[in-house]
């Protein structure tokens, strides 16, 4: 076996084992940084890590079937988005012309939904009704923040370019 492979195998195994471990450190010193960041801005900022490190987490529950745990999860990423949310609404910025935060806020949002859509089609439909409930919570923060980066949708006119009229 060449000595590369042999080096990713075993980078890949410890990674493996110490995965949760490493997953859970992080998502605490993510969270750590969070609440003690003066700057909603720079708050809104970190979300794109915080969200990922804990949708891995989430999605290390799900497969162990925690289905609480991932929940619990779930609704810590919603309070933080909705607490960044306001911080920045509360700067009173237009968001069109300084999106600085908005944008990493809703490109977190917009993944977040994209696995979390990928975690309920896989759940049995009785587990499915609190990750739906929160979902829908997630995607009206969504909506929020695109109508503050790019302006309301007219009435009539459709939320997707694809979309029939």
């Amino acid at each position: 076996m060449p000595v590369k492979v042999r080096i990713v195998a075993i980078v890949l195994a410890a990674a493996s084992i110490s995965g949760p471990g490493v997953c859970q450190d992080r998502v605490a010193d993510l969270r750590s940084r969070l609440t003690h960041e003066p700057s909603p801005v720079n708050r809104a900022k970190l979300m794109p890590q915080l969200g990922d490190a804990e949708f891995a987490e989430i999605d290390s529950a799900v497969i162990q079937g925690k289905l609480p745990e991932a929940l619990t999860i779930l609704e810590t990423y919603r309070d933080e988005v909705e607490s960044c949310d306001k911080a920045l609404d509360a700067l009173g910025q237009d968001a069109q012309k300084h999106p600085g935060g908005y944008k990493q806020l809703q490109f977190s949002l917009r993944d977040s939904l994209r696995r979390l859509d990928a975690e309920i089609v896989n759940m049995a439909s009785d587990d499915q009704a609190p990750f739906v409930a929160l979902r829908q919570e997630l995607g009206d923060l969504n909506r929020h923040l695109i109508e503050h980066l790019f302006g309301r949708v007219p009435a009539g006119k459709p939320d997707h370019p694809d979309a029939p009229q």
